[in-house]
């Protein structure tokens, strides 16, 4: 999931953007197009909602788009859902966009609760359903690894071990047996056809729509109106390039017209797509010139960090934070603009390949 602060876009960079509306109440459907109903969900972090889409298959009853994070609150919502706006007719599918707690929280709950059909793209169902049911703690000792060589406090690290997998906590299990859909795949949602996006980064397979008879691209956590969704890498692919898939899976949005409105997961629905395409990829540009800049002498992780992001987290954010740092290093590494020089303890040290003399 994004999170609220550290990796925002400036003021110009997010100038471009039109809101279709101001942000509805939270747990109140609000149609925004033919059939798409709007509906913002609460969550318990620093990023405070998350959007999902009802969206009216007329006598087939109701698609889902997301679910929300598994806590009292959204659960709360759902139960009045269910016996008022949405009793009339049954919601027969629900669609997981990607593995993020805040998206397939209550997926397996509702499928369960239903009966309802469950879509999503295979690395997504399988990344949920591992981390919903891992009870090892090789999770956790892959995170200590993690945090150990990118320099992290020892305290820290032993707050964040002691969490274990948190993620279990923010999700029912999802649903053992899914539908798969793949990019280019189709499918008949609120009276008109959408054909499925991929977009990579944020989340390895994210599913993201377009309708081109609705000019409106539902576009999950992709391409989001005022902040970059987190880019990271993650402890159990240290050496992944993420930031390479983001940036490289942007481009197809450039292909849709410019007209486009766009239902994001955070914030509300928007015109500028293709401003907030360049936007992202600038930014990005941005922070990978400040993370050389970091470099000019041999850094850890945590070092990098602290001049990318100027305020202190919680652990909650610090995970993040550490994620995204890592992320742009490792991009660095890959285009051979950064080498590895030493270690202090057990934290590597990064510097720039000019700096260090190749």
């Amino acid at each position: 999931m994004p999170f609220r602060e550290g990796n925002a876009l400036s003021s110009a960079e997010a100038a471009a953007v039109r809101y279709l509306s101001p942000p509805v109440p939270l747990g109140e459907p609000v149609a925004v197009a033919p059939g798409i109903f709007w509906l913002r969900l609460p969550l318990p972090f620093a990023l405070d909602h998350v959007n999902v889409w009802l969206m009216d298959d007329g006598d087939d009853g109701w698609t889902l788009i997301d679910a929300g994070v598994r806590d009292e609150r959204c659960i709360a919502i759902w139960q009045r859902l269910l016996d008022g706006f949405l009793a009339e007719k049954p919601i027969r599918r629900i669609i997981a966009t990607h593995f993020h707690p805040d998206h397939v929280g209550l997926c397996g709950w509702l499928v369960e609760r239903l009966d309802a059909a469950f879509f999503a793209s295979r690395i997504e169902w399988l990344q949920a359903r591992l981390l919903a049911i891992d009870t090892t703690d090789g999770y956790v000792r892959a995170g200590r690894s993690f945090d150990e060589a990118a320099g992290l406090p020892a305290e820290q690290i032993a707050e964040r071990f002691a969490r274990g997998n948190r993620y279990r906590l923010n999700v029912t299990v999802p649903p053992a047996a899914f539908t798969r859909l793949v990019a280019g795949d189709t499918l008949e949602m609120a009276g008109t056809t959408w054909r499925v996006m991929i977009g990579e980064g944020h989340s390895p397979e994210m599913l993201t729509f377009w309708s081109a008879e609705r000019d409106i691209l539902i576009a999950a956590d992709q391409i989001l109106p005022r902040i970059s969704p987190v880019v990271a890498v993650w402890p159990p692919v240290p050496d992944a390039d993420p930031l390479a898939e983001f940036l490289g899976s942007l481009q197809q949005y450039l292909e849709l017209p410019a007209t486009t409105l766009v239902l994001p997961s955070h914030d509300a629905p928007y015109h500028g797509l293709h401003e907030r395409v360049r936007a992202l990829v600038q930014h990005h540009e941005q922070r990978l010139d400040l993370t050389l800049r970091a470099c000019a002498e041999p850094a850890t992780v945590v070092e990098v960090m602290g001049k990318l992001f100027r305020r202190k987290f919680d652990l909650h954010q610090l995970g993040f934070a550490l994620g995204e740092t890592m992320a742009h290093i490792n991009h660095l590494l890959g285009r051979e603009r950064l080498t590895v020089v030493g270690r202090r303890g057990a934290a590597r040290l990064f510097q720039r390949r000019e700096a260090h003399g190749l």
